[in-house]
């Protein structure tokens, strides 16, 4: 984990700190990625001049709806989560489906995602205020930062700049890191978008937040290849925990679920490496980070509690370099009217 930061002696670090590390790693990562096209890139501020109050209204209006149903936080979170690493984030997951391209948000993979209204909300509240300025991708990005804030996580400085992509395709939707593979898998994913091993499980941290339907953990509770209930419990889960979640999920149901960091699934803490830690990760994703030296290391570290500022900083860092993945500026993509469809359908 990073180091350098000053802590309290209860492990916690000054907002002030976080807030300024993570801006000089923002404008180091995000000034080298000047676009092609235009020479442009991603800043902090970059609506400053066009529609000053972009970030004040994203925030204000994400306050509401988060208050109002906490576990929206989590969905917002996975929303960008998976945008970004499907051909980078471009809003492509906001894009509806038309009768000639199944769209990405009907992939399966992201058969439940929720918090597309949420977003249309805060765009339209933007455009009455600047029209056409402000991109649907970096309305996900600004609200993903301010959901896990709401949830007493991080927050960081959200360069902004990117342009919204003008294709989305179910198909691509192969790119989303596996919940059902190994860490070598993870790994791989990750890799492939520029990011680190430290990066996978920073981010898997994401999952103190939120629930998972039964149907993503199912085969590690069931033997999928009878019909008759039988248990075979994965032997990296815990089968005391398996057994908890038996009650909750048979092995035909599809609708429930459980929350992936029980007792704390609305707020941002490092419980979730706790529970990894003791064999009680809900997804095989999870699970796998007990299988990689430097994941183990890392959950455990976090687990012990005495570095959960740490664990903050690593998050919000991981954060600005996922926001920055495959990002369209300059001349490329459009500024969507609406999030769900390209301009010249709107």
């Amino acid at each position: 984990m990073a180091a350098a930061a000053t802590t309290s002696s209860s492990g916690a670090m000054a907002p002030a700190m976080v807030v300024a590390v993570v801006l000089m790693l923002a404008s180091i990562i995000l000034s080298s990625g000047a676009d092609a096209a235009g020479g442009q890139h991603l800043s902090v501020g970059f609506y400053n001049a066009t529609c000053p109050e972009a970030e004040q209204i994203v925030r204000l209006e994400t306050t509401r709806m988060v208050r109002s149903s906490p576990d929206l936080a989590a969905a917002l979170l996975r929303l960008h989560y998976h945008d970004c690493f499907v051909q980078g984030c471009d809003a492509s997951v906001l894009l509806d489906s038309t009768p000639s391209n199944t769209a990405e948000k009907d992939a399966l993979p992201n058969g439940s995602l929720r918090g597309f209204d949420a977003v249309a909300r805060v765009k339209s509240q933007l455009e009455q205020a600047c029209p056409g300025v402000v991109s649907c991708a970096d309305v996900l990005a600004l609200m993903a930062r301010d959901a896990v804030a709401l949830s007493r996580g991080p927050t960081w400085p959200v360069a902004l700049g990117r342009r919204d992509g003008l294709v989305s395709a179910a198909a691509n939707c192969g790119e989303l890191p596996p919940l059902h593979g190994d860490v070598n898998l993870m790994i791989a994913a990750f890799a492939a978008k520029g990011l680190s091993v430290k990066d996978l499980v920073v981010l898997s941290g994401a999952h103190t937040l939120g629930k998972a339907h039964c149907n993503a953990f199912a085969d590690r509770l069931y033997d999928s290849t009878n019909n008759n209930n039988n248990c075979s419990t994965d032997p990296k889960l815990d089968p005391r925990y398996a057994d908890r979640l038996r009650m909750r999920c048979t092995a035909t149901t599809s609708e429930a679920a459980a929350e992936l960091d029980p007792g704390s699934c609305n707020r941002f803490d490092t419980s979730y490496y706790r529970h990894v830690a003791r064999r009680r990760g809900l997804l095989r994703s999870d699970a796998c980070l007990l299988d990689d030296r430097f994941t183990r290391a890392y959950v455990m570290q976090a687990a012990s509690g005495r570095y959960d500022g740490h664990l903050f900083l690593d998050f919000a860092e991981s954060m600005v370099k996922m926001a920055s993945i495959g990002v369209l500026t300059g001349q490329q993509g459009e500024i969507r009217k609406q999030c769900n469809v390209v301009n010249s359908s709107s």
